[in-house]
Parts: structure tokens; C-alpha cells; sequence
């Protein structure tokens, strides 16, 4: 250091400068890195935290393969953040707070703040590494914020795409499928028709212009129907066939109701007589018969007080013949009834007969058998079963050879695929997978009265279709 060798005021000038240079430039070390260390002022209300003051950063979650860390450093100002302006302090205020030395963090508080990502200041208050890491922080920051902007506009983009693809999928299975259908419509067989319950009426012509082997057209003319049930048939508009068919007698058989239960629609009817034969048993068997002309006589049975509480038979008396209604039994499933039905089968043919040698006899109804193979549609796999065993198949045979008729195989002995009942079952009526177990029977002697016989298969409304007799008296 070099002095004037002047006068005493030029040395003390000289020494006095020196000092306040060198307060200036200790001064000047000191409060750069405690103002740089100062936090932003975050809320105006708030106090201004102590310049030693450690703080805890939130968690910040991250993307990727980054933990949530739970960061605990010193209030150190990021570049690429903007700073909030700072409250001024007097310079006595500053000198006074930089005077002391400043308080290092114990060795535990280090640890932690090491562990946490701290950034660490040297013993003298100066971050040697406070560049770096700075741009490292701000770089990590720019990374984490470029991967959440992303990671939020990719996701949608997918579900976007996925879900246009879903309907461009669903289109081309549509039109795959329309065009399939177009080009198959032609070569598919159509369904098979459902079974039907319901009569057109309008288009059945019920006349019938045959005429008799002694050249007569018909004047009179029985109908049979076997019902499944009265009231169900009613339901199905089954008694129109009056009003249609306009029988002279119409035969109702297994009416399944008792007198007393009839329901109106049957015991109002006008033009006819009525007569019923009802089972013991409710909702089982029954007989009953419409006739415009007033019997004779009526008699409910056979004369077999074993077989007459079943309501199985009724007999009109007219001045020219006899006429028998009857529901003959059944042999049941697994051909448990079957002695019943025999039984039933000698007794009957006794009791008609009787009547024969008085009167011609017309026997309608149901007589639950199929005579003979060209009766039901498969033959050889129902030839145990109830309707075609060989013991029921000769009870009709040996009742024929007394002297009747089969009135549709005297006319028709050759015609196949002629059946009244059909199962409801497996669309049995539409496929005319059936039987033929309704019957008109004759004496011989009134064999060239009869004109026609037929069956009436278009019509519905129960499980067998009505026949029909044309008969010259």
C-alpha cells in the first residue's frame, strides 16, 4: 500500500477509503446469497419468513417410473419462475441480520434434506452448485409438464379412435349381414308353417254337390267335432261352424263340462235342440248334440253302469234312423287303460246291435284309432302306442264285419294323408303329421243314401277337425 508523504489527513483519508472498500466488499459477499436465498412473498398477509427458515415443498406427483417425493429445501429462487418483488429493508436492518454468522443445519436436518433432494449450501453460505442445479430442476419441470401434457392428450385420441372403429366395425358387420341375406334369399328354404288356431270362415265353401248312388244330391247333413274342451272351443270362435256349416245335427265330443257349468254362448243358441251327457268327473269326457229336428227319444249311456258315469255316449231317435255320439276311451300313455277300452269296445257293440235291428244306425265321433296304416302318418313307429296297438285295430275291424261302414274309406279307400287329430306338438298340424280317429260308421242298408263324406281340416280350434256326412233321405 502506498501513502503520501504528505501531512497526517492525507494518510488518514487513504486509510479510511481502504476500510470502506473493504466493508463494501465484505458486505457485498455476504448479502447476495441471503437475498438469493430469501423465499418469493406467496401471500401479501403472510409474514415474510426468516431468511434460515426451512420450508417443505407439497408432493409432486409424476408420471412414469417417478415416486411422489416430499422435497424439504431452501427458499431458492427458480429461473424460469417469475419472482416476486421483495420488501425493502434498510441497510442497518441488513447489516445487522448479515453481522452474526449464519446458523449451519444440524447434521440430522442435513440428512433429511439430502434425502428429500435439498440443495446443500457450503459452510460459508455460498450454493457452488445453485447454477446446475437449477437448470436441472427447471429441465425436470419442463420434462414432467411436456409428459402430462401428453399423457392427457394421447388417452382421449385412443378412446376416440377405438370408438370409431367400433362403429366402423358394427357398419361393415351390417351391411356383411344385409348382403348375405340378399344373396341367400333365394337359395333358403322358407320355415314350415306355425300351427294355427284361428278359421277363415269366408273361404271354406261348406256345399257339397255329390251325389248319392241313386243320383240324389244331399238334404240332410251331420257334423262331428271332437272339441278338446267347450270352453276353450268357444274361444276360438269355434262355435261359428253353425252359422257357416249349418248343420242339421252337429256332434260335440270330450266337451270337458258339466250341464250345469255350460257356459251361455251354448245354451242360447237358437234353431236347435240341445242335448248333453256330462262325466261324473268335472272337466272330464262329456258328449253333446245340436239337431233341428226333435228326436224321439234321447238316451244318455250304453246300458254299462260301469261305463255310463264318464259321459261317453248319446243316443238320438229319429222316424228314420238311430243316431249314436259317442267318445269312445282311450288307451292311455303307456297303454294303461287299454282293458278299459276293450271293454268299452264289447259292450258298445253290443249296445249298437240292438239298436240296428230296429233302425239303421249312423255312428259319429270320436272312436280314439287309427283302422288300418293309411290312417296316421307314421305307422310303424306307433304300433305300440295308444290309438293303433293291434289289439284296438281289431276291435274296429270285428265291429265293421257286424254290418258297417267306414263311411270315408267306402268312398276314398286309396286316399292318403286324410287325418282329423294332430298333436299340438312340433308344429304336428302343419306338417300333417296326424290321425284319423274321427269316424262316421253306417248300416249297409243306407248305403246308397250316402252322398259324401268329409273332413274338414281347414278348419281349427281344436286339436281334431270336424267331419262332415251327406246323406239323401
Amino acid at each position: 500500500m502506498i501513502f503520501h508523504e504528505g501531512s497526517w489527513i492525507d494518510s488518514l483519508f487513504w486509510r479510511f477509503f481502504l476500510v470502506v472498500i473493504f466493508v463494501s466488499i465484505r458486505l457485498r459477499t455476504r448479502l447476495v446469497p441471503l437475498k438469493e436465498a430469501m423465499p418469493p412473498k406467496k401471500k401479501p398477509t403472510k409474514k415474510t419468513a426468516d431468511v434460515n427458515d426451512e420450508v417443505v415443498e407439497p408432493v409432486t406427483k409424476t408420471r412414469g417410473a417417478r415416486a411422489a417425493k416430499l422435497t424439504k429445501i431452501t427458499k431458492t429462487p427458480i429461473d424460469n419462475e417469475e419472482e416476486e418483488e421483495q420488501p425493502k429493508k434498510s441497510t442497518r436492518a441488513v447489516r445487522n441480520k448479515a453481522d452474526p454468522p449464519i446458523k449451519t443445519e444440524s447434521k440430522s436436518k442435513k440428512k433429511n434434506s439430502k434425502e428429500n433432494g435439498a440443495i446443500q449450501p457450503d459452510e460459508n453460505g455460498v450454493d457452488e452448485n445453485k447454477g446446475k442445479e437449477t437448470k436441472r430442476n427447471t429441465k425436470r419441470k419442463v420434462a414432467e409438464k411436456a409428459e402430462n401434457v401428453e399423457n392427457s392428450s394421447v388417452t382421449p385420441k385412443k378412446k376416440k379412435i377405438v370408438k370409431e372403429d367400433g362403429k366402423k366395425d358394427t357398419k361393415k358387420a351390417k351391411d356383411t349381414a344385409a348382403t348375405n341375406k340378399k344373396a341367400t334369399a333365394g337359395t333358403k328354404e322358407a320355415k314350415p308353417a306355425q300351427n294355427q288356431t284361428s278359421t277363415k270362415w269366408n273361404t271354406i265353401d261348406f256345399g257339397n254337390s255329390k251325389k248319392s248312388a241313386n243320383g240324389e244330391t244331399n238334404n240332410f247333413k251331420i257334423t262331428s267335432w271332437n272339441v278338446d274342451g267347450i270352453r276353450a272351443w268357444l274361444k276360438k270362435g269355434g262355435l261359428n261352424i253353425i252359422e257357416h256349416d249349418n248343420p242339421d245335427i252337429l256332434c260335440l265330443q270330450e266337451t270337458k263340462c258339466s250341464e250345469e257349468k255350460l257356459p251361455e254362448e251354448v245354451t242360447d243358441l237358437e234353431g236347435y235342440h240341445q242335448y248333453w251327457c256330462s262325466s261324473d268327473k268335472e272337466g272330464y269326457a262329456g258328449v253333446g248334440v245340436y239337431t233341428k229336428e226333435e228326436p224321439i227319444s234321447v238316451v244318455k249311456g250304453i246300458g254299462d253302469k260301469e261305463q255310463d258315469n264318464e259321459g261317453r255316449c248319446l243316443t238320438l231317435e229319429y222316424d228314420k234312423f238311430y243316431l249314436v255320439n259317442v267318445y269312445v276311451p282311450n288307451a292311455g300313455r303307456g297303454l294303461v287303460t287299454l282293458p278299459k277300452r276293450l271293454n268299452f269296445n264289447e259292450s258298445f257293440k253290443a249296445y249298437i246291435k240292438k239298436l240296428d235291428k230296429k233302425k239303421p244306425v249312423i255312428v259319429c265321433g270320436d272312436m280314439n284309432v287309427a283302422h288300418n296304416e293309411i290312417d296316421l302318418k307314421n305307422p310303424k313307429t306307433n304300433k305300440k302306442n295308444a290309438g293303433f296297438t293291434q289289439e284296438e285295430r281289431d276291435g274296429m275291424t270285428d265291429f265293421l264285419s257286424d254290418g258297417y261302414i267306414d263311411s270315408l274309406r267306402e268312398l276314398y279307400p286309396d286316399q292318403e294323408e286324410i287325418y282329423t287329430f294332430w298333436s299340438y306338438m312340433s308344429n304336428a298340424r302343419a306338417k300333417n303329421i296326424g290321425w284319423r280317429l274321427d269316424y262316421f260308421i253306417y248300416s249297409e242298408r243306407i248305403k246308397d243314401l250316402i252322398c259324401d263324406s268329409v273332413v274338414r281340416s281347414e278348419v281349427y280350434g281344436s286339436d281334431h277337425c270336424p267331419i262332415s256326412l251327406f246323406i239323401h233321405f
